[in-house]
């Protein structure tokens, strides 16, 4: 048989495979974006470590009612956290967040002798975030954005390359401001009419499900998203080519600097 008498594929005919090809784009890239969340909040090992200390402190306090043990016994938590994945070399952002978290309200608490006040330091750290989060969402910058640029390799090629990806962060950010609020909205009433132990014991049961409901909005938005711009491998090929052009003008003026004579022979 021969070319002309293969059948050929329409244009608008769908692939042999049925359009699993399309399909495992859009799957490898929504796996990407699982990937890179994960790595950028640290997945179940880093909501563990998030929710541990604050779990300890108040199960003892409710127990004994003791300040000191309490907050000795969280940061105690933190550190042998941090220490064991360092000496397991992974990454330590997270773990060392929290220490300092945890070592920020014992600090707090004992100096002011109340016992709730081993908490405001992160509820207030919430609420610095919800307004980063609306703040940077209002003046263009999606925080989300700048978090995950770089996980995803595309810095900020998103901001003026990409503006679908720029409007998934926008709605993003959007989606953690509103929800940290939400959270704030909560907690901060509490802190004046709550009890330590009552305090406590909501601030432990809202730590995973706002972050969770967090994570996969942004999940939805960005897998409905353009893919991202790899700008590191722009810059990679960029300096091939260059590297490729420079070689060429070297050979080139090699070429031209060679005597007529022994170019006629080598003829």
């Amino acid at each position: 048989m021969t070319s002309l008498d293969k059948p050929t594929q329409d244009a608008g005919q769908s692939p042999p495979d049925g359009g699993r090809e399309d399909g495992g784009q859009v799957h490898d890239s929504r796996a990407v974006t699982e990937a890179a969340l994960f790595e950028a909040f640290g997945g179940v090992r880093g909501m563990v470590e998030t929710v541990l200390p604050g779990l300890i402190f108040v199960t003892i306090f409710t127990i004994n009612k003791d300040l000191h043990v309490s907050a000795i016994a969280a940061l105690a938590v933190s550190v042998v956290m941090l220490v064991v994945r360092l000496l397991r070399k992974d990454t330590v952002k997270h773990a060392f967040s929290g220490v300092f978290g945890v070592a920020f309200g014992v600090v707090f608490a004992m100096f002011t002798g109340n016992a709730k006040d081993f908490y405001l330091p992160g509820m207030l750290y919430t609420l610095g975030l919800a307004l980063a989060y609306i703040i940077t969402t209002l003046a263009g910058v999606p925080l989300i954005g700048l978090m995950l640029g770089p996980v995803f390799k595309e810095n900020l090629s998103w901001r003026t390359r990409n503006p679908g990806r720029k409007k998934a962060y926008t709605k993003a950010s959007w989606a953690w401001g509103l929800i940290l609020l939400a959270k704030c909205a909560i907690l901060f009433p509490l802190y004046w009419w709550a009890d330590t132990t009552q305090l406590g014991w909501i601030l432990v049961i809202l730590k995973i499900p706002p972050f969770l409901l967090a994570v996969w909005l942004t999940w939805v938005f960005l897998a409905k998203a353009p893919p991202p711009i790899d700008v590191f491998a722009e810059m990679e090929a960029a300096e091939k080519a260059e590297e490729a052009e420079k070689a060429a003008r070297a050979g080139n003026v090699a070429e031209a600097d060679e005597p007529a004579a022994g170019r006629r022979r080598r003829g």
